[in-house]
């Protein structure tokens, strides 16, 4: 599984989580911007799965000690 970060158009930031390789996460996202005129992580999210069944969206919480 590898782990990714992403900004979105409303500079929303996430992290997400596909067994895709970056290559491909690459490929798909030049894909999905040609679709789409607001670039949204959850959508983007939706859209990667119909490639990778896996792919979610993951909550990074910090932890101070």
């Amino acid at each position: 599984m590898f782990y990714y970060r992403i900004f979105d158009d409303k500079d929303e930031l996430n992290f997400f989580k596909s067994s895709l390789k970056y290559e491909k996460i690459v490929e798909l996202m030049a894909q999905f911007e040609k679709e789409h005129q607001e670039y949204l992580n959850c959508e983007f999210i939706d859209f990667l799965k119909k490639s990778d069944a896996e792919a979610e969206i993951i909550e990074v919480t910090n932890i101070y000690y």
